[in-house]
């Protein structure tokens, strides 16, 4: 399908670009409109699958998980107060400084004012706002209450950049460890041993096996670390086309499962997130059936979703939502017992929270040790390598100070 290369206005006035995939550039035209862009100019740049190895979506549109949070916070603080939505919106667009965050706010403000719901209004900006976002508006749009919906998904917002942040602060340690050790040995072997062995080069006599190992490895580093580096890039590259196919991404969560720490850590992070999100979504008064059909495509492993849909299949046919789920092998059994136990009580949203805050506390714990377990081994692993280079160097020194006695 060709690409074409786009600039336009939005309702807003504000000028955009980017790409977007049409049959026909009549196509394009009529796709942008339809998102409130109008295109002043419009180029064909080439198919999809030519650019798909190298494409990197554009972002510019975006709003950040952060951002959004403090943003539907202050929307609902307004809300609550009893401002009209039109004149809460422009409140909330008077205090926003980013250009593009802005320009957002003032199309979805437009569009309400023209007579959409808020949630339609949302729909149109699928980069910046998510199919779980847009249905929790929905419903608290049916329901009355979209002061309290928003409150509840700011809440959850926060929850999952406090569960992150947790994640990316523990590990940030042994990561920035393994890149300074990584670099150091990478700079020793590059350019020190190569000045230090250049005598060895010289001697008739045969080398030890790590001297000899030292040397090759040295001389490819300095020779071909531009080629190495390149294809390193080009390996990358083709990983990341590969992942993001349909099969790619599952066989890399199926794989990320299985792993011995790092796959219990994965699974009670996707369990928390699965079950927080259903619970704010169920409170927000969406049905279970819709519910689990975005649930499912916010957990963010395939293999998961592939289990959630098959739940959703179930109980449709009459099954309970736990049952299925205990089937799949992917949730634990106290995960399932306590759904199980919430179904039966009529408290499910509660009990689904519960479970939630179970393995939070449990994603930290687990996390905690598993830094704990990768810094001695890491340091095990550059202690040794340092060890062999020291080796490899002295090993024919001592043999040359043997043979001069």
């Amino acid at each position: 399908m060709p690409v074409y290369e786009y600039r336009g206005l939005t309702v807003a006035g504000k000028e955009v670009s980017g790409m977007i995939d049409a049959d026909t550039a009549k196509g394009a035209r009529l796709k942008l409109r339809s998102t409130g862009v109008f295109p002043t100019d419009l180029n064909e740049g080439g198919s999809a699958g030519a650019k798909g190895l190298f494409a990197f979506k554009d972002r510019s549109e975006s709003i950040s998980l952060k951002e959004q949070a403090l943003l539907t916070r202050q929307l609902g603080t307004l809300v609550t107060a009893g401002l009209p939505l039109v004149d809460a919106l422009s409140a909330l667009i008077d205090q926003i400084e980013k250009t593009n965050i802005k320009g957002v706010m003032a199309d979805i403000r437009e569009r309400v004012r023209e007579g959409s719901a808020l949630s339609q209004a949302l729909e149109c900006h699928p980069e910046s706002f998510s199919p779980l976002y847009i249905h929790m508006v929905s419903a608290g749009e049916a329901s009355g209450a979209l002061d309290e919906v928003l409150a509840r998904l700011a809440d959850f917002q926060d929850g999952q950049i406090r569960l992150k942040n947790r994640i990316t602060t523990v590990l940030m340690y042994p990561v920035f460890m393994f890149a300074v050790g990584a670099s150091v040995l990478f700079g020793l072997v590059t350019f020190v041993v190569p000045k230090i062995t250049a005598v060895f080069t010289e001697m008739e006599q045969a080398l030890p096996l790590p001297t000899i190992i030292l040397l090759t490895v040295s001389e490819g580093l300095a020779d071909y670390w531009m080629w190495i580096l390149v294809g390193c890039a080009l390996a990358v590259l083709m990983l990341r086309r590969f992942l993001q196919t349909e099969t790619g991404r599952e066989r890399y969560d199926a794989f990320l499962l299985r792993l011995p720490v790092l796959g219990t850590v994965v699974q009670m992070v996707a369990v928390s997130r699965f079950t927080q999100t259903l619970s704010t979504m169920l409170s927000s008064g969406v049905p279970l059936m819709q519910a689990l059909g975005v649930v499912s495509r916010v957990v963010d492993n395939r293999v998961l979703q592939h289990a959630i849909d098959e739940a959703r299949q179930n109980i449709r046919e009459g099954e309970s939502l736990a049952a299925p789920l205990k089937r799949s092998g992917l949730i634990p059994p106290l995960a399932t017992h306590m759904i199980a136990v919430g179904e039966k009580s009529g408290e499910l949203e509660s009990m689904l929270i519960r479970v939630s805050q179970v393995y939070d506390s449990e994603v930290e714990t687990s996390v905690n040790q598993l830094t704990a377990l990768l810094e001695p081994i890491m340091i095990v692993v550059m202690g040794v390598v340092v060890l062999f280079i020291v080796l490899a160097i002295l090993l024919p020194i001592f043999e040359m100070s043997s043979m001069a006695r």
